[in-house]
């Protein structure tokens, strides 16, 4: 499969000293999902920065699809849909005045520009507020409002800054079919996130950078089989009137409240030995779910690797 993006020992090192990027190297193959996770401060912003050619890199290479991005600018940005961490547009523009504009810095005739505005509008929920001023706006809507630019001159490669930072959870989640849909239709995406759940729900690959280091790069599923801990809150269905605290090899089990139990898992137990050990004590179990998602647990273990907690 051919490489969207190829970074090879990739620097930058900012004129008050701070080296934010240290010799990161990866690739992202062509129609990929792709996370970006890391702390603040860990150089994600800055990464994100030099793929869109918005900041200057330091040292190293930088090639988009294959082509160099500063010897082949022009190309590179027709290639680049990228979607900003910050509301980035005129706040009294209307909404589809702002993504037909953004057709036109790519030189769209104006009726294919308005089609693929209703296009993406339509597919993002948005259409019934084309002619709406930006402002007046959900910060949920505004979020979308900035994809629909962002895809309007169809490009291969999508970026995606915090994209649903602030978004209810309905919301975000319609919004991760709409990725994945675009997704499977061959645009390659990398997201960062601070929801852990997101990119462990929509990407393929991984890398977690940290104090400007690639300190992670594998696939999602690899990386999640790693984790030999799980934890879930079991419900009960009578009264837990005592404290309970039990404790064996490889399983922990603690009283949460009066109808909820955590259950620490270890060393290739599984969650049938919780509830059998419950049933023997006279507990019912009637429904379980995690306690916390998987990835979070990884992602702040291979800091606590890397000598950061993060913040």
């Amino acid at each position: 499969m051919s490489v969207a993006i190829s970074v090879n020992n990739l620097e930058k090192v900012y004129a008050s000293g701070v080296a934010a990027l240290k010799g990161v190297s990866l690739e992202v193959e062509q129609g990929d999902f792709f996370a970006l996770l890391g702390p603040n401060g860990a150089g994600k912003s800055t990464f994100i920065g030099i793929l869109s050619t918005l900041v200057k890199r330091t040292g190293g290479d930088v090639r988009i699809f294959g082509r160099d991005v500063d010897t082949h600018l022009y190309q590179t940005k027709l290639d680049l849909g990228v979607v900003p961490q910050e509301i980035n547009f005129s706040q009294f523009e209307k909404v589809a005045d702002i993504v037909l504009t953004q057709a036109g810095y790519y030189g769209l005739p104006h009726k294919l520009a308005a089609h693929r505005a209703e296009k993406y509008l339509k597919q993002l929920g948005l259409w019934e507020k084309r002619d709406t001023r930006s402002r007046l706006l959900s910060g949920g809507m505004k979020r979308r409002m900035m994809i629909a630019r962002a895809l309007v001159h169809e490009p291969r490669l999508l970026i995606l800054d915090e994209p649903t930072a602030g978004v209810d959870i309905e919301l975000r989640r319609s919004m991760w079919d709409f990725l994945l849909e675009i997704n499977r239709e061959g645009t390659t995406i990398v997201l960062t996130t601070h929801y852990l759940e997101e990119a462990e729900q929509l990407c393929r690959n991984i890398a977690i950078i940290d104090e400007g280091n690639i300190i992670e790069n594998t696939s999602m599923k690899k990386l999640l089989l790693e984790l030999d801990i799980h934890a879930y809150i079991l419900d009960a269905e009578n009264v837990l009137d005592t404290d309970l605290e039990h404790e064996e090899p490889g399983l922990i089990l603690r009283k949460v409240d009066s109808h909820s139990i955590e259950a620490v898992l270890s060393g290739g137990r599984d969650i049938n030995s919780a509830i059998a050990v419950l049933d023997r004590l006279g507990i019912r179990i009637i429904s379980m779910r995690n306690k916390a998602n998987r990835l979070e647990q990884l992602f702040l273990s291979r800091l606590q690797e890397s000598g950061n907690g993060g913040d």
